[in-house]
């Protein structure tokens, strides 16, 4: 029986892609990875093939991911990049790419994980295949259709993506809903956490043993960008810091990749006396470490998804608290 042949277009550093292609990457199936940029792969790949403009240096990934580049050698790569810059647009353009990819590869089923970067691509590539177009399933995550959807930039990119695929998979309802309205007329899929799931007994392992009514410690989500808020979070823990203080409570500040946030946590901590501290290490075992050992964990923006890392809060006993901008709400009741 012929393997299921399939080719994912997708973010290649993000670790939800990781997760995601890794749920199949042990069923003997031929697994594909068109980068829908040349940004560094995460290492966490295995048993598929990576296109990529030039090799990879050794070690950067494991040893059962091939990589297909278009330069093969490892030298002579910047003069590729000069010849690249004359050729014709249709040479050099991601879409044309991966274009001439799906031919060669003929898969049974191209996937792309999340909108902005690899739908769009996506989008831009179908017109270019003709009667060849392979079934196209289209992932939906966190914020790609309820934040960028009601933007007149976004709106027809969006369109023209729904417009092409077959299947569409996002992580609640209320995405299923919005597909409908941009024109979505294929099979939607059962919803599912962007990460595909949980490994919950390796989870177990940094979950602090007892009830969570004894832990001590605040977990608050340090974003603060496009859609993050970490900052209102850490004005709300200011705000009731005498409350927190009389329960001997610790606040600690994680997922900080904003150079704001670390002098106005500081800030926070003399103005109010509280204990607030910062996660320096940030690998995700260390988060979950927190989340174990957290009595609260909040997380705020202006738009997201069902948030993985307020799943990660429920699985490791701590109480989530998510703006009502996600779409946590379809699991849990406010206040219960």
């Amino acid at each position: 029986m012929k393997a299921l042949r399939i080719l994912f277009v997708a973010r290649p550093y993000s670790v939800h892609t990781a997760r995601w292609i890794n749920q199949v990457a042990d069923r003997g199936w031929d697994l594909h990875l068109f980068p829908a940029s040349e940004d560094t792969p995460h290492p966490d790949y295995r048993n598929l093939t990576a296109y990529y403009t030039q090799p990879l240096p050794r070690g950067l990934l494991h040893e059962s991911v091939r990589v297909r580049a278009l330069w093969p050698l490892p030298v002579g790569a910047h003069k590729v990049r000069r010849l690249a810059a004359r050729l014709p647009a249709r040479w050099t353009d991601r879409a044309e790419w991966l274009a001439r990819v799906i031919r060669r590869v003929k898969p049974d089923i191209v996937h792309a994980l999340e909108f902005q970067a690899a739908g769009y691509l996506v989008a831009r590539t179908w017109p270019l295949l003709g009667a060849d177009r392979p079934p196209l399933v289209a992932s939906n995550w966190g914020s790609d259709i309820y934040h960028y959807g009601p933007l007149p930039e976004h709106a027809e990119k969006i369109r023209a993506l729904l417009a092409a695929a077959d299947y569409y998979t996002a992580e609640c309802h209320r995405d299923v809903g919005l597909a409908r309205e941009y024109g979505f007329r294929g099979e939607a899929w059962p919803v599912l956490p962007a990460a595909g799931g949980f490994d919950i007994e390796n989870m177990r392992q940094y979950r602090e043993p007892g009830p969570t009514s004894r832990r001590r410690v605040v977990a608050l989500k340090g974003y603060q960008h496009w859609a993050g808020r970490g900052l209102v979070g850490l004005r709300a823990l200011e705000l009731c810091a005498d409350l927190l203080k009389s329960k001997g409570l610790t606040a600690v500040v994680h997922s900080i990749y904003n150079p704001e946030v670390p002098p106005a946590v500081e800030q926070a901590a003399r103005r109010t006396g509280l204990r607030i501290e910062t996660l320096a290490v940030e690998s995700r075992e260390e988060v979950l470490r927190l989340q174990g050992r957290a009595r609260v964990s909040i997380g705020l923006s202006i738009s997201d998804g069902l948030s993985t890392s307020a799943l990660e809060a429920l699985i490791m006993g701590a109480f989530p608290v998510q703006s009502d901008t996600s779409c946590l709400c379809e699991l849990v009741r406010c206040g219960e």
